[in-house]
C-alpha cells in the first residue's frame, strides 16, 4: 500500500460509499494538550500571568519608563511565587528545573523585556550562585536574590570577549594577608558589557574573572560582588549605561569595571574551585579545561529558555499571520464579485505553511531538550556524558530556533502587509526584541562550531579502537559508495526506476524511512568529508593546523546545522507517536513531510552534487509540496494554530482577533446590497459594450 493511500482514508472503511473520502479532522484540544507538554499546568499558569494587563507591554514607552515598568513587574512575579521553582528547597524553592524553564519562557508573550530581565535576575545571577556556589552561598545570598531585595547582574561578557569566555581580561588576585580577592579591569576591552541590571537596578553581580593565587592563573571563576548601595557605585566600581538598543529596552543593560575592588575569600563561588586562607588552590576537577567547561555547563539553562521562547514567539507570529491571511481578501481571482482570501493563494501558503511546519518541529524538539535539561539538573540522569549531550543539544537547537523565529517574524510581518507594520499588531516589536537572541547566550555560529567539533569527536571515537582491517574495510566501502554516487550511477538508476513519473519519483522519498535516510546521510557524509580533510591536523604546526581548521569552518557549521535540523525532524517524527486521534495524526504527518521534504528541497544542490537524488526526484519534491501538501494543509491551517492555545489577551493583535473580518464582511455586504438593489454602477467595459 502506498504512503499516499495510507494518508487518505477511504470512506468505505467507515461504512460509507467507496467513491467518497473522509477528510481528516484535527482534534484541536487534544493536539493542544500534546503541544503543551509535560509541564502544561505550569505553562498555563504562566500564560494567565502574562495575560494580565499590568504585565503587558505598552507600546511607545520611553526607555526610562519601560525600564521602570519592567522592574515593577518583577516584583509582581515574586508576589505570585512565579520565580522560585528552580531554587533549592532549603531556601524556599521548588527544585523543579524543567517546570521553572517552562513557565519562564511563556513570559515572552507579555513582553520579551520582562522575560529576559527576569532571566537575568533568577536564571543567570541567581542560577550562578545556586550552581557554582555551595551551601554557604545558598543561605547567604539566595534569599535576597529570590525575593528581589538584591537585584543583580551576570558579569561574564566583556567588550573585547563575548563568546571566548576563557580569554576574558578581568582578574581576581588573592591576597593572603587580608584573605580577600582583589578584582581589577586591566584595560578598556575588559570592561564587563551588555549586562542586564548593570545600568540602574543592580546591587550585586556574579563577576567572572581569572583567578590568580600564588602567582598561578587557575582560569575563569565566579565571584559574588556587591556593586551599589543607595548612594550609587561602591568604591573602586564604575560603569556606564549601554543606552538605547535595537530592542529589549525595558532592560537596563550597562557596563562595569573594577579597580582594586576587594571581596572576602568566601565570596568565591567555590563548588568547582577553592582557595584556602594561605592561598592554596584546590579543585575536585584536576583538568583546568574540563573544570572550565563544567562551570559553564551548569549555566546552560539560558540557552534552553531562549530556544523555548523563540518557539513561543514563532507560534504567536504564525497565529497572527495565518489568522489574518484567512480573513484578508485581495483581487477577484476566482469570482467576478468577491475577492479571494489571501491564504488561498499558493504563494501565501508557501510563505507561511512551511514555517508552520518548522515551528511544530521546533516545538517537539524543545520538548526533548527541556526533558533532557530536567533529567540532568534534577539528578535523574546526571553523568558527564549526559551533561555533554545536553550542552551539544543546546548548542544545536538554540541557533536554529532563534534564527527561525527572526525569519518567521519577518515573513509574518510581510505577509500581513501594512497592517503587520503597525505596532498594535506586535510583529515589529517582537522582531526587534528577538534580534539579539541570535547572539546572546552564545553567538549562533560559534555554538554550531561547538556542535561540529562534538560530531568530529564522536566520529573519531568510532574508529579509535578499530584495527587496520576494519578501517580498510570501511574506507573501501566508503570509496565504493562515493564512486557510485559521483559517477552518476545512482542518479541514472533513479531515473530508470522513476521513468518520468512525478508520483513515482515522490513515492521513493516521501515515506518516513526515506526522509530519515536522506537527512541522516547528509549529516554523516558531511562529517566524514570534513574529518578526512582534517585527519592530519594534529601532526601539523599550530599555525598550519589553525589555518586548516579555518579553511573548513564554514563546512563545519553547515554540518552542525544539518545535524540540528535532523534532530528537529526526529523529534517531530517521534512526536507523531503521541497523537492518538487518527485524523490529527494524518494532518501532522503531512506537516512533518512538509518539514522534511522542505529540508531536502532547500539542500537540493547538495543532494544532486553528491548523487543522492536525481533531478527528476528533486523536481518531484517541489511539485509534491506545491500541488499536494500545501493545498491539503491549507484546510487545516487555522486548527493547527488554534492548537497553540493563545487566548485573545495573549495574541493582542487586532488583525488576528476579528478586526479584519469585520472590515471584509462590511465591504462584501455593501457591494452585495448594491448588486441586489440595482444601484451598482456599471464597470467601464460593460458600459462600453452596452452602448
Amino acid at each position: 500500500m502506498s504512503q499516499l493511500t495510507d494518508r487518505t482514508t477511504p470512506a468505505s472503511r467507515a461504512g460509507t460509499p467507496a467513491t467518497q473520502v473522509t477528510a481528516p479532522v484535527v482534534d484541536v484540544a487534544a493536539l493542544g494538550e500534546v503541544l503543551m507538554g509535560r509541564w502544561a499546568d505550569i505553562r498555563r499558569k504562566s500564560r494567565a500571568l502574562a495575560a494580565r494587563p499590568e504585565l503587558r507591554r505598552i507600546p511607545g514607552l520611553s526607555m526610562e519608563d519601560h525600564r521602570a515598568r519592567v522592574m515593577e513587574q518583577l516584583h509582581l512575579l515574586v508576589a505570585e511565587n512565579a520565580v522560585h521553582r528552580a531554587f533549592p528547597k532549603s531556601v524556599g524553592g521548588g527544585e523543579d528545573a524543567g517546570g521553572n524553564i517552562a513557565g519562564f519562557e511563556e513570559l515572552v508573550l507579555a513582553d520579551p523585556s520582562l522575560q529576559i530581565k527576569s532571566g537575568v535576575q533568577w536564571g543567570l545571577f541567581g542560577a550562578a550562585v545556586m550552581h557554582l556556589g555551595t551551601e554557604y552561598h545558598h543561605k547567604t545570598f539566595l534569599p535576597g536574590i529570590m525575593n528581589l531585595e538584591v537585584p543583580g547582574a551576570f558579569a561574564m561578557t566583556e567588550t573585547g570577549h563575548g563568546s571566548d569566555v576563557a580569554a576574558i581580561g578581568t582578574t581576581a588576585s588573592y591576597d593572603p594577608g587580608s584573605k580577600e580577592f582583589v578584582l581589577d579591569t586591566p584595560f578598556r576591552a575588559a570592561w564587563k558589557d551588555y549586562l542586564g541590571n548593570a545600568a540602574v537596578d543592580g546591587r550585586a553581580a556574579v563577576v567572572f574573572a581569572q583567578l590568580i593565587t600564588q602567582g598561578v592563573n587557575h582560569g575563569v571563576h565566579a565571584f559574588y560582588v556587591p556593586i551599589r548601595d543607595d548612594a550609587g557605585f561602591l568604591p573602586g566600581i564604575g560603569g556606564e549605561d549601554d543606552g538605547l538598543k535595537g530592542g529589549l529596552n525595558g532592560i537596563d543593560n550597562g557596563r562595569l569595571h573594577f579597580t582594586g575592588v576587594r571581596v572576602p575569600r568566601l565570596n568565591l563561588l567555590n563548588r568547582y574551585g577553592d582557595v584556602a586562607e594561605d592561598g592554596t588552590y584546590s579543585s575536585p576537577i584536576a583538568s583546568s579545561g574540563r573544570r572550565f567547561f563544567t562551570m559553564l555547563g551548569t549555566l546552560v539553562q539560558g540557552r534552553v529558555s531562549l530556544d523555548g521562547a523563540a518557539v513561543v514567539v514563532s507560534k504567536l507570529a504564525l497565529t497572527i499571520a495565518i489568522s489574518y491571511g484567512s480573513q484578508r481578501r485581495q483581487f477577484t481571482a476566482a469570482s467576478d464579485t468577491e475577492e479571494e482570501v489571501v491564504l488561498d493563494y499558493q504563494r501565501h501558503q508557501r510563505r507561511l505553511l512551511p514555517r508552520l511546519a518548522t515551528t511544530y518541529a521546533m516545538s517537539f524538539a524543545h520538548d526533548v531538550f527541556l526533558a533532557k535539561f530536567d533529567d540532568v539538573f534534577s539528578g535523574a540522569h546526571d553523568t558527564d556524558a549526559d551533561r555533554q549531550d545536553l550542552e551539544t543539544l543546546a548548542a544545536a537547537l538554540k541557533p536554529l530556533s532563534t534564527w527561525a523565529a527572526l525569519d518567521i517574524l519577518q515573513e509574518a510581518r510581510e505577509a500581513s502587509g501594512g497592517a503587520g507594520f503597525l505596532a498594535e499588531n506586535r510583529l515589529t516589536a517582537l522582531r526587534a526584541d528577538l534580534d539579539v537572541y541570535a547572539t546572546f547566550e552564545g553567538d549562533n555560529n560559534v555554538l554550531l562550531q561547538l556542535v561540529a567539533k562534538r560530531l568530529l569527536t564522536d566520529y573519531s571515537k568510532k574508529f579509535a579502537s578499530a584495527d587496520a582491517g576494519a578501517l580498510a574495510q570501511y574506507v573501501a566501502a566508503h570509496a565504493g559508495d562515493a564512486a557510485f554516487n559521483r559517477t552518476g550511477l545512482r542518479r541514472l538508476a533513479q531515473s530508470v526506476v522513476d521513468f518520468g513519473s512525478t508520483a513515482r519519483s515522490v513515492g521513493y522519498v516521501r515515506d518516513t524511512d526515506s526522509q530519515r535516510q536522506l537527512l541522516t546521510d547528509r549529516v554523516q557524509s558531511m562529517v566524514a568529508e570534513i574529518a578526512g580533510r582534517l585527519r592530519n591536523a594534529s601532526k601539523l604546526p599550530k599555525m598550519e593546523a589553525a589555518q586548516l581548521f579555518n579553511s573548513n569552518q564554514n563546512a563545519l557549521i553547515e554540518a552542525a546545522r544539518a545535524h540540528g535540523e535532523l534532530l528537529q525532524w526526529e523529534a517531530f517524527t517521534e512526536g507523531l507517536r503521541r497523537i492518538d486521534d487518527p485524523g490529527t495524526r494524518v494532518v501532522l504527518t503531512w506537516l512533518r513531510d512538509l518539514f522534511g521534504l522542505g529540508l531536502i528541497e532547500k539542500n537540493a544542490a547538495w543532494y544532486l552534487i553528491h548523487g543522492r537524488i536525481s533531478a527528476q526526484r528533486a523536481l518531484a519534491i517541489t511539485s509534491y509540496i506545491d500541488d499536494r501538501l500545501l493545498p491539503r494543509l491549507r484546510e487545516h491551517a487555522l486548527p493547527l494554530v488554534a492548537a497553540f492555545e493563545f487566548t485573545p489577551e495573549l495574541i493582542g493583535a487586532p488583525i488576528a482577533l476579528g478586526a479584519e473580518k469585520e472590515r471584509q464582511d462590511e465591504a462584501m455586504a455593501y457591494y452585495r446590497t448594491q448588486r441586489e438593489s440595482g444601484t451598482a454602477p456599471l464597470p467601464e467595459k460593460a458600459a462600453v459594450t452596452k452602448k
